[in-house]
């Protein structure tokens, strides 16, 4: 099958490529290298270095003749989104409905969504947080992201383009970025490595639902495997939101302080980390109920936290800047 992955040169975006290149498709990636890496993009993927906004989006679909369409593409910094409500709506929002707008036009079969079930929910009334909880999210991020669905659904319902969102938990793995401001996991073992305390906003008592990016890649091919398989399609009722949403998670929650720990032993750090004021607008605690992805998908996590961890600082080991 011949499949566009948006946002391919990202961290997630990239492994997705792979996966699906892997799997034997037809691979081209559009990203605007804002946080994506070139040198992420698999050499097997056809690349065109283009904001999903763009007008020439167009000519991509017009000569790619795509039969699915993963979207990765977004702004992912909820802080970043607090600042400047308006870009993240324009990357999140009027991106996505630019991408629909010539799925519709160019006959894709089908998209798998990137959503977030990290910020979708707000803070949750009751664990593990499955897909039917109320949503409430707290920062235009979450809005963006809930918003999405509901295009996602319309456009389902009214032009039949079928769909699945995967509201992915806090991911982690190799090629997250270090330096960026998202992204505990990588920031923390860098810093580790090169013998600098991380700092812990809070008391790190927060409980975050960690799943490796290889997990998640299996979770991308399963969903495509849904869609093709007709699956996605819309009861007499109409499309509702919740319909075809999954959550990729452990249902499993880890403290920051937890994280920590594991981060201190399999870096060799020596030392502690710093204190910083809590921060406002982010969760207290969340982890995600994956058990409708194990029933429909045929999904679970299967990297043990440890492991995952292990992999993640072993890659920031081999892609350090030299002193």
């Amino acid at each position: 099958m011949r499949i566009l992955v948006t946002g391919g040169a990202g961290f997630i975006g990239s492994h997705v490529v792979d996966g699906l290149l892997e799997a034997g498709h037809e691979v081209a990636v559009v990203d605007d290298l804002s946080t994506g890496k070139r040198e992420n993009v698999n050499p097997k993927a056809a690349f065109f270095r283009m904001d999903v906004c763009d007008p020439e989006l167009e000519r991509v679909f017009r000569e790619g003749r795509f039969d699915y369409v993963n979207h990765h593409a977004a702004q992912i910094d909820v802080r970043r989104s607090v600042a400047d409500p308006a870009a993240d709506a324009r990357t999140n929002i009027l991106g996505l409905l630019n991408v629909l707008e010539l799925c519709r036009r160019y006959g894709v079969r089908g998209v798998v969504f990137a959503s977030s079930g990290g910020v979708v929910y707000g803070e949750p009334q009751k664990f593990p947080v499955s897909e039917k909880h109320p949503k409430g999210p707290l920062s235009p991020y979450g809005v963006s992201k809930l918003t999405s669905e509901f295009y996602l659904a319309y456009y389902a319902e009214v032009h039949g383009l079928p769909y699945v969102a995967l509201r992915y938990g806090n991911v982690y793995g190799p090629r997250q970025d270090p330096h960026g401001e998202a992204g505990v996991v990588a920031i923390f073992g860098l810093k580790m490595l090169e013998g600098a305390s991380p700092v812990i906003y809070g008391d790190g008592e927060q409980l975050r639902d960690y799943v490796y990016v290889g997990d998640v890649v299996r979770a991308n091919l399963l969903a495509l495997r849904y869609l093709s398989g007709g699956r996605a399609k819309c009861g007499s009722g109409g499309c509702a939101i919740n319909d075809f949403a999954f959550n990729i998670g452990t249902g499993v929650g880890t403290s920051v302080n937890r994280l920590f720990a594991l981060l201190k032993e399999l870096t060799g750090f020596a030392g502690e980390p710093g204190y910083g004021p809590e921060r406002p607008g982010e969760l207290r605690r969340i982890w995600l109920d994956p058990a409708r992805a194990r029933a429909e998908l045929g999904w679970e996590p299967e990297v043990e936290l440890r492991d995952g961890l292990r992999l993640t600082v072993e890659h920031l080991q081999g892609s350090r800047r030299p002193v």
